[in-house]
This record gives structure tokens, sequence and C-alpha cells, in this order.
């Protein structure tokens, strides 16, 4: 009906209570504007803040959208182990739990990368899974400790394939959650259209601090530019150039780039660089700032990487705490033969970020860990 006034109304017949409501919805026109309230009760944010719940429905979008990208190229979708016996695939700190019946410490998953890569050998040789992992790492505007990875691994293909895979997913994907590949993020237009730039990770150190490259492979003049930003000479130069470069690099590359020819030290699990053994066929893909993807040409050399797994454990002895452990069977998985093969990573968390224009991983993931309330 019409009220006098012509305001569109119900004219009720019976009225019957389908719940209790013992506590007031935040006011009509200031809704819910306490952040960490939003955070905590979620469920008001969703109701009263119509913006909100628009970035979950295109969260889910972007998850179906990356699905049928991949299902398309014949890639099968799997899942595997939530807990393992060692923490493997990523350097990260896993969160450790016991297993009461077997007697057993297990560790929640900080990547699914070695057991997809089983499948490889088993004969499957395009997969990918789209599920949680968990690192027990610090929280901040792009950290949360349970976030969600899509990991996809391809037989037969390099990292090269994988970067131009990568610029049809988030091309498509711009297109279908933006209407465009351009992207407006945070006061920026980024353009996911492609091609993307690529550049190395020594030069782009040795540029921003304006020294020869050669610089950067010698302890006595590297570790003083270290010092000069606070950091401190690492056993293995590839390790303080990364540190530079995610102190001096990272927050400039705004529009798509590929960084690639990664150190060796940092990359235990991708193959070497042909003629540069020193380096790695891997690529990590930033935007905004922010690492958004992680690929390489997967080590498939049963020798070379049981001799990396050791150096990872000579690094845990050393007080690494990120440091992989040695993973046996895995390394028997190699023996038997994996197939030449190209594996990527893409956090799904900062990818919806990106698409939503949202500051915060905590404004698109709906139950964001944090600390307890508390009392009174």
């Amino acid at each position: 009906m019409r009220t006098k006034t012509g305001e569109l109304s119900i004219s009720a017949d019976e009225l019957r209570l389908l719940t209790k409501g013992l506590q007031p919805l935040p006011e009509k026109w200031h809704g819910l504007t306490d952040v960490e309230l939003r955070y905590r009760r979620r469920y008001l944010d969703l109701i009263v803040n119509p913006d909100v719940r628009r970035v979950f429905e295109t969260r889910a979008r972007i998850v179906r959208h990356l699905r049928a990208f991949l299902d398309a190229r014949g890639f099968l979708e799997v899942e595997t182990p939530m807990m393992h016996a060692l923490a493997g695939g990523a350097t990260a700190r896993p969160f450790a739990t016991h297993h009461n019946a077997l007697d057993m410490p297990l560790y929640l998953r900080v990547a699914p990368e070695l057991h997809l890569k089983r499948l490889l050998v088993g004969g499957l040789e395009r997969v990918y899974e789209l599920n949680r992992c968990f690192r027990n790492e610090g929280v901040s505007t792009q950290h949360n400790p349970e976030f969600s990875m899509l990991e996809f691994y391809q037989a037969y293909a390099t990292y090269e394939d994988l970067m131009q895979l990568t610029e049809e997913l988030l091309a498509g994907l711009a297109r279908e959650v933006c209407g465009s590949t351009a992207v407006s993020y945070q006061g920026q237009t980024l353009e996911l259209g492609g091609p993307y730039a690529r550049l190395g990770v020594f030069p782009a150190v040795a540029r921003a601090l304006g020294v020869d490259e050669a610089a950067l492979s010698r302890p006595e003049s590297l570790g003083p530019l270290a010092k000069a930003h606070g950091l401190e000479l690492d056993g293995d130069p590839g390790k303080t150039v990364m540190a530079l470069f995610e102190e001096l690099v990272e927050p400039t590359l705004v529009q798509p780039t590929f960084v690639v020819d990664f150190p060796l030290a940092v990359s235990p699990l991708a193959r070497k660089k042909a003629g540069r053994p020193d380096l790695v066929d891997r690529f990590e893909l930033y935007i905004a700032g922010r690492e958004v993807a992680n690929a390489f040409s997967e080590l498939n050399d049963p020798d070379d990487q049981r001799e990396r797994f050791a150096e990872q454990m000579r690094a845990k002895a050393r007080g690494d705490m990120e440091a992989m452990p040695f993973d046996e069977d895995y390394v028997l998985a190699l023996e038997y033969g994996m197939p030449p093969a190209a594996g990527q990573g893409i956090g799904i968390d900062r990818l919806v970020m990106l698409l939503c224009d949202a500051a915060s991983i905590r404004d698109v993931i709906l139950f964001p860990l944090l600390r307890p309330e508390r009392p009174g």
C-alpha cells in the first residue's frame, strides 16, 4: 500500500515473531564506523554496510573465475592434506599441533607445493588447489596467519610460459570484475592488460643503490651497503641482496612487474638458471608495491634437491627458523622421475584487495584474526 503521503508501505494482516532481537542495530544514518568493531562483528558490518557485502560477493566471483580459467585449460582441481608431518613447500614458520592417537607432531601446512608436485610424478600433468595455508608470522595490512592461496602446476612448461598465462588470467579477471583492464587502486590506475614489465633482482638493487652490479657479489662492498640501510650481511650475498630489494625496490613497483633472476640461496625448490648457477628460473609478480604471485621452473633433479634440503638444514642449525625441513619422501618421489614443470602460487586475498580497492587484507577476509577483546 501507499500512505496518504505516498510512501510505499506494508499493510499487515498478521505479524509473527521469527527471532529475538535483543541488541539494537547501529544507528541508521551513521552506520558502523569503528574499524575494529567492524572486523570483530562482521555480521553487523554486513547488515549495515552494503559496500562490504559487495566486496565478498566480488571475492566469490573472483574465485569462480580462477577455477573456470584453469578448468578450461585442462587443469584438474585436487585437495591435498592440511596437516603435514613436515612443514615444507615454503620458507615460513608453521603452526604446530599434535596427533594424540599416533603420538606424532603435525604442522598446519605453510604451502601445498610438495604434495602437488608429487601428483606430477604420478602422471597428473596439470593440477591446481585453491585452499587455505597457515603461517605463524606477524599480522599486518598485508598478512593474516590464515590465508587463501591458489597453486597450480603444469608439466612440460617453464616459468616463461606461466608469465604469459598470468597476464591472460589477470587481464580476463579485471575485465570480468571491473569491466576494464585499467583498475583503480588507492588513487592509482593499474593497467593489468599486459604485457608486464620485467626486472632482474640484481640490476634493480644495484640501480637503487647507485652502484655497479658486481659490487653486490663482493662481501667487502655489500656489507657496508647493507649496514647503511640497517641490514646485516647474511652468510650468503643473495639473501642480503633480497633484503635490500624488499627495502628499496619492492615499494616502487606500482604497475604490474615480473621480477626475475632470483638468487639460488632464497629459492630451494627452483631450477638453476642455465649459465648462471647462482640464479634460478623464477619470477614474482609485484603490483601496487606488493607481491601477488610467485612462480618458477621446478627443480626435478633429486640429487640437487637433496643438497638444497641439506643446506636448508644447515641454515636452520645456524638459527634460521624459516628454513625448510629435509623431506626425504619428496626426494624419493623425484627419484621416480618428475617431468619438467613450472608451478605458481597466487595470494587470493591480495588479489581481491587489488580488484576491490581495499587498503587492508582484513577488509577482504570475513573473519580476520584479532587479539581477544579485553574485559570491560
